[in-house]
């Protein structure tokens, strides 16, 4: 198992790094550099092919691009190695370049999805039973791992030595975790699971008993999540908080907590099982909410409670990944693996996205307290109906028609 973990961390740290380049790093210095807002605010676009991408999981999962190599090794080599190509690309780019940067952008990221689909497939084949606490732990690890090179490093390093060999460097960092595709023990693994009896395909999905239930969960567990997050740092801005300390919030602190939730969730997990760690974690998230809302009603003045708040609501946050993404492993098939794990985390993410774009439009209208306190009575909401579909998910179901 240990050898799995590393691979699995470098898989994820591969794609990790490009991700976060593109929305961490690359937009404030594209505006140092000059480019317009509108621009910059179009990179949100590149978020795309990640939500998209259930709808090319199924060929991930029927084809082998490259046979040899194997099935999803043949897809994260040459994937990850254009991916990495194009990072070098930007180099010969000003950051105020902004069609063409988007260009490269939006290609890295159709790449990037592929990856993960495959990725992700490989995940859900090896992960099995008490393993895959500790194995999501490791992905959320790697994620802030990679929030930390692609985001926080290059835009130290951009300071320190400029653009063009920052680029190369991070071209080069986002290309040395396919060392871990060395180690990958894919086709063994194919080999004692057999042949793939059903066509991988997302009705495929839907026929499987309690399908259903399995998405409602991904659609409703976190649905509160990107009312906050989508205001967060607006907020803390219009309390008077310093942007360096929001800064350092997002970044280094951050990811120090996603290192920190992630193998706290994968021993809680352990300990006291999924379905209670869902509980506990969804409870202490509407917790931060509440404490959202009580700052912005002025019931708790002062910048602390709302800094609080955000320090804790991102270690929940990568605690919470830890066990959903452990619950949508232990719901996808091995005949089709990664379109089923694509799936859920899509349906999730368009959740999220559709939270933060109606953020600013709630609080225009009503204010950050009653934003804040939609979110926490959602959250609650939330919570009740997972873990009722979860019990349901627990008893027998007759196959689906």
């Amino acid at each position: 198992m240990p050898r799995l973990y590393a691979v699995l961390a470098g898989l994820y740290l591969a794609q990790g790094i490009p991700t976060y380049l593109l929305l961490v790093a690359l937009p404030p210095l594209m505006r140092e550099a000059g480019a317009s807002r509108t621009a910059i605010g179009l990179f949100s676009l590149l978020m795309l092919p990640l939500v998209l991408k259930f709808a090319v999981a199924p060929f991930v999962d029927r084809h082998r691009l490259l046979p040899r190599l194997g099935h999803r090794r043949g897809w994260i080599v040459p994937t990850q190695a254009l991916v990495s190509l194009a990072i070098a690309a930007m180099a010969l780019l000003d950051p105020s370049q902004a069609l063409p940067l988007f260009g490269l952008g939006l290609f890295i990221t159709l790449l990037s999805s592929l990856q993960d689909i495959a990725t992700d497939g490989y995940a859900v084949r090896n992960l099995k039973g008490g393993t895959r606490a500790v194995g999501n732990a490791v992905q959320a690890g790697a994620v802030a791992l990679g929030v930390i090179i692609g985001g926080t490093l290059v835009l130290v390093l951009v300071q320190k030595i400029g653009w063009t060999p920052t680029i190369l460097i991070v071209a080069v960092l986002s290309l040395l975790p396919l060392v871990a595709t060395l180690y990958m023990a894919e086709d063994s693994e194919l080999a004692k699971t057999g042949p793939t009896q059903v066509k991988p395909s997302l009705s495929a999905f839907f026929r499987r008993p309690h399908a259903w239930l399995i998405l409602g969960f991904a659609l409703t567990y976190r649905a509160s999540e990107g009312l906050v997050r989508g205001m967060e740092g607006v907020y803390l801005v219009d309390i008077k908080v310093p942007t360096a300390w929001i800064g350092y919030l997002s970044g280094t602190a951050a990811a120090t907590a996603g290192l920190a939730g992630a193998l706290l969730a994968a021993i809680i997990i352990r300990r006291l099982g999924l379905g209670t760690t869902l509980l506990l974690l969804g409870g202490l998230r509407s917790l931060c909410f509440l404490a959202f809302s009580l700052s912005a009603f002025g019931l708790a003045p002062g910048i602390a409670v709302a800094l609080a708040a955000s320090g804790f609501q991102t270690l929940i946050r990568y605690m919470e990944l830890v066990a959903i993404y452990a619950f949508f492993m232990k719901s996808a098939s091995d005949d089709q693996p990664g379109t089923d794990f694509t799936l859920l985390a899509c349906a999730e993410l368009v959740v999220y996205i559709i939270g933060t774009s109606l953020a600013g439009i709630i609080a225009d209208r009503v204010g950050y307290a009653w934003l804040f306190s939609l979110a926490t009575v959602i959250s609650v909401l939330g919570i009740a109906l997972s873990l009722s579909m979860l019990r349901r998910l627990r008893q027998p179901a007759e196959p689906a028609a």
